[in-house]
């Protein structure tokens, strides 16, 4: 029976992710099956509650407002909208909302407090709710957990050295300091990152070195790959070949045995055969609907399609975790506090992003 190390070294995950493939494949998928049931995927609708106009530079972003996308911009939904669009969700067979926000942080406010009301509502819903919503405080995230979240994701992104050739306006560290802050509620965590942004394996090994040593590790891990958006620094890098999905998927279930794997963006690229590799090696959480936020998805009917072709099933929500309590904003124990933390800026330069931000400038 694996067990979950919190000491894995950068050298041991290579040594698993240069592995010959079948032989890769064959240990993820043993190691997928002593932990979690092959034939069960976890099946979440990702929703942008507020899109574009975000202060950071992240390259891969095109909700980053520096940088010249087709993105159109919209303010925070109201509750009702989001209700709308979990109740269609959840007719489609998804178990869990996720709701992003293109913000540097939370911000106590009437905003704040909206997406608080939107969290209550569909735990009502008897769906996870999931929020993405930049960087919170730990007495932010006890209010999102008295609202009945489940999971709050916040992604590494990459390895803390390769980090800063992507990102410039915001610390890898602060990345830690949130999740810490989840950890101190009952929230579950959700925390990944993105192959495909010009890294070198070794910096997927290092953020699975970093997600590894995270105690406990977290619940659940997504692997994405770059959808290149043009407008974006990073337009020009080519699509990540599935065999590094594969790769990368096997030696994240290797490293987080009992991690719930998420094959996130990228899927439009990729073929059935492709994705049923992935799910074989231990791939058990996909997001379903037309759009990741802001970049194309497959169609639900033909996840749908698909997952009867591989005979695999839905999962149930609250399956590896009871469903949380709703405490009405009346009755909460954390109020607003008004806070206005210093989370960092390093802004080192990073000469693809200020390129990007001078031909946005030209173009607008």
């Amino acid at each position: 029976m694996s067990i979950v190390r919190h000491n894995w070294t950068k050298e041991e995950i290579l040594d698993i992710y240069n592995k010959p493939l079948m032989e890769l494949l064959y240990e993820a998928a043993t190691i997928h099956r002593e932990h979690h049931d092959p034939n069960t995927v976890q099946v979440s609708t990702l929703l942008s509650i507020k899109t574009g106009g975000c202060p950071e530079d992240c390259g891969y972003c095109p909700q980053a407002a520096r940088y010249h996308t087709d993105i159109e911009g919209n303010d925070l939904m109201s509750v009702q909208q989001v209700k709308a669009q979990a109740l269609r969700a959840k007719s489609s067979g998804s178990s869990r909302v996720c709701m992003g926000a293109a913000w540097r942080n939370v911000k106590d406010g009437p905003e704040f407090d909206q997406v608080l009301e939107m969290v209550r509502t569909i735990n009502k819903l008897d769906m996870e709710v999931c929020c993405t919503l930049g960087m919170v405080t730990e007495n932010q995230a006890q209010r999102l957990a008295e609202a009945g979240l489940y999971a709050y994701n916040h992604n590494l992104d990459s390895s803390e050295e390769y980090y800063k050739e992507v990102i410039s306006t915001r610390g890898f560290e602060d990345r830690l300091e949130t999740i810490d802050n989840v950890r101190k509620t009952n929230v579950t965590v959700c925390s990944g990152g993105i192959i495909g942004m010009g890294e070198k394996v070794e910096d997927r090994a290092g953020m699975l070195v970093a997600l590894s040593t995270l105690d406990p590790q977290p619940e659940s891990t997504p692997i994405n790959a770059l959808v290149a958006v043009e407008g974006t620094p990073l337009e020009e890098e080519k699509p990540v070949s599935i065999w590094d999905m594969v790769r990368m998927v096997c030696t994240t279930r290797m490293v987080l045995p009992e991690t719930q794997v998420r094959l996130s963006a990228g899927r439009t690229q990729m073929t059935r055969e492709g994705q049923a590799m992935c799910f074989f090696a231990g791939a058990n959480s996909i997001f379903a609907g037309d759009k990741l936020l802001t970049t194309p998805n497959p169609d639900v009917n033909e996840d749908m399609e698909m997952f009867k072709l591989l005979g695999l099933n839905p999962q149930k929500p609250f399956t590896k975790k009871t469903q949380p309590k709703t405490i009405e904003s009346k009755d909460s124990e954390f109020q607003s506090l008004g806070e206005k933390p210093k989370w960092s800026r390093p802004n080192h330069k990073i000469e693809r992003n200020e390129d990007a931000k001078t031909k946005a400038k030209v173009l607008k």
